[in-house]
């Protein structure tokens, strides 16, 4: 169901921005994206309308967080088909900015993020993170949000921002949204698009290996290495995937475990590829 309809304005320059932002009604709630909008997106600009006053999103394929250039000119792109649904999800204001606009000639500074950025994805993608944290770190100063909702698949990118924030004494709330999937447990990714059919057929084995590892744990087992064992042994015996981590990690730190203990919070997590497309999930115990 979507929301009362509202206009929404975009802007596209920072000047247009602090022009746009200044004496609006607070709070104010921000849903940073990188377009190719899905349900998942849908569900942050819910959420975000129904706790703030106004809300703004931002559409941004952020060139330094890719590590491959190709990767970057592949990743899914319609920014028409962008603002329609955050027209549709009565977003008030859209900040769709070119390269130049947050990156200005001359731009030299990067955001690194300490430890809980170096294992998983930041392993994976050395440097990933940095541009994650830099350019939020842009967009946060930029609007000054009062809260800033991000999607819980992403789990290790959600430790990372809030670091960030923390670190740098920025006040803007960075939350956490439940991970949006499909009836058959897929996580929803702007990266789906890119899977051929007998892939994405094969995709939902990285939700049923979370759940697997899950099952283990949920019937007693404390050993961090039985419950990666369960989440590996699902991944493997699907041909098209290729894992590349399967992790069972401390929540907070994502420092891997030797043992869960019941009262902490630990975080299940994988990455998968298949063909030329990676995706990753994860599922946070208990």
């Amino acid at each position: 169901m979507t929301a009362t309809k509202r206009a929404t304005t975009v802007l596209h320059t920072r000047a247009e921005l602090r022009a746009a932002l200044q004496g609006t009604e607070r709070p104010l709630g921000l849903v940073p994206t990188m377009g190719w909008l899905h349900e998942g997106h849908r569900t942050l600009m819910a959420r975000a309308r129904a706790e703030n006053a106004t809300t703004i999103a931002t559409i941004f394929v952020n060139p330094r967080q890719f590590n491959e250039a190709a990767d970057y000119q592949r990743y899914p792109r319609n920014e028409a088909r962008d603002l329609a649904i955050c027209a549709d999800e009565a977003i008030d204001f859209v900040f769709a900015p070119a390269v130049e606009e947050i990156y200005p000639p001359g731009f030299d500074t990067t955001v690194s993020v300490g430890a809980v950025a170096r294992p998983l994805e930041g392993a994976a993608r050395p440097g990933h993170f940095e541009g994650v944290a830099t350019v939020v770190a842009i967009l946060f100063e930029l609007i000054g949000a009062d809260r800033s909702y991000f999607g819980q698949k992403d789990a290790q990118q959600v430790l990372v921002i809030r670091q960030m924030a923390r670190d740098l004494a920025i006040p803007t709330e960075v939350i956490a949204c439940p991970t949006v999937r499909q009836p058959d447990g897929l996580a929803l990714s702007s990266r789906n698009v890119h899977l051929a059919p007998d892939e994405r057929a094969a995709a939902p084995v990285l939700r049923r290996a979370l759940l697997a590892g899950r099952a283990r744990w949920e019937s007693g087992e404390r050993s961090a290495a039985a419950v990666r064992e369960a989440m590996w042994e699902v991944l493997t015996a699907e041909p098209l995937a290729i894992p590349a981590y399967v992790s069972v990690a401390d929540g907070r730190t994502l420092t891997e475990l030797d043992r869960v203990i019941d009262d902490d919070p630990a975080l299940l997590s994988l990455a998968v590829r298949f063909g030329a497309t990676r995706l990753i999930d994860n599922e946070p115990l208990p």
